[in-house]
């Protein structure tokens, strides 16, 4: 088990001057960070990556669509194939800052919503968007770790079995899951039982509070969680997934009005000692 931070908490763009920060992050113990991909080229992430191996980080990455014009799912055949076009560029991306895995609501565009459920025929374009991105991301070695969200954040998939069940159907080796416990809070009956039951797809968890502010101190059931991650022998990073004011474009995406921690430090250092006490303990 790895424990990674993501840099959410302070910027969707990072850079050398976030050193002294991440030198922070790696003295507190994590294993590596999670680099959002939404600007740049691959060779911006590629100089990134030499700097988060000088300081000792390894990384996953992060991303997603908030343009409808990029929408995965749609009807119209030239926007799947933007959207198509956008998940190779991030892909690229994050091949090139070092990242075997790429996550995020990476199935359908981000706030965008038509009214009703999913339908069948956006379930069937949506196997064949992530299987061309699936060729992309073998041809990388990158794996995507395809992320169910709250029904306020989108419509396509929000619940794990759902979303299960979707990369059943796609069937690319490629194409994966992910699990967020604050978006399993909202949407599962049995959070605990929504992981174990799709463990076999899952190669990407986000440990997130309820409120999205330092783990441990709101109402995510930790014991249990930590216990059926292990016990399912799950064996990749546990991500810690936070966020704050200081950004205001992802402040209003994520719907975040209020400080849901005294500061970012509180979040990442008692985070790290709540995942590394509650593994030892689910052991």
């Amino acid at each position: 088990m790895k424990i990674g931070m993501c840099m959410f908490l302070w910027t969707t763009n990072v850079s050398n001057k976030h050193e002294a920060l991440l030198h922070d992050i790696k003295a507190t113990g994590f294993n590596g960070v999670e680099i959002p991909i939404f600007e740049g080229t691959p060779e911006k992430y590629h100089r990134l990556g030499a700097l988060l191996d000088r300081i000792g980080l390894e990384r996953t990455a992060v991303t997603a669509i908030g343009d409808p014009a990029k929408n995965l799912i749609s009807a119209d055949a030239g926007t799947r194939k933007a959207g198509i076009e956008y998940m190779r560029w991030a892909i690229d991306c994050a091949a090139a800052v070092g990242a075997s895995v790429l996550s995020g609501p990476l199935h359908s565009a981000l706030g965008h919503f038509t009214g009703t459920g999913p339908t069948a025929s956006e379930r069937k374009r949506s196997i064949s968007s992530q299987r061309a991105i699936g060729d992309h991301a073998a041809s990388r070695g990158v794996t995507i770790g395809l992320e169910a969200l709250n029904r306020f954040e989108c419509y396509f998939l929000n619940t794990m079995d759902d979303l299960s069940a979707h990369i059943d159907e796609i069937g690319h080796p490629n194409i994966r899951a992910m699990y967020d416990t604050f978006h399993a809070n909202i949407e599962e009956v049995d959070p605990i039982g929504a992981f174990t039951r799709n463990a076999r797809n899952i190669v990407h968890v986000h440990i997130s509070e309820n409120d999205r502010g330092v783990p441990g101190r709101g109402n995510i059931p930790w014991r249990e969680t930590f216990a059926a991650i292990r016990q399912s022998g799950y064996d990749g990073w546990l991500t810690i997934e936070s966020f704050g004011r200081a950004l205001k474009d992802l402040a209003a995406a994520t719907k975040v009005w209020r400080d849901f921690a005294e500061s970012p430090e509180a979040v990442y250092r008692n985070g790290y000692r709540h995942i590394r006490e509650g593994w030892t303990q689910a052991a």
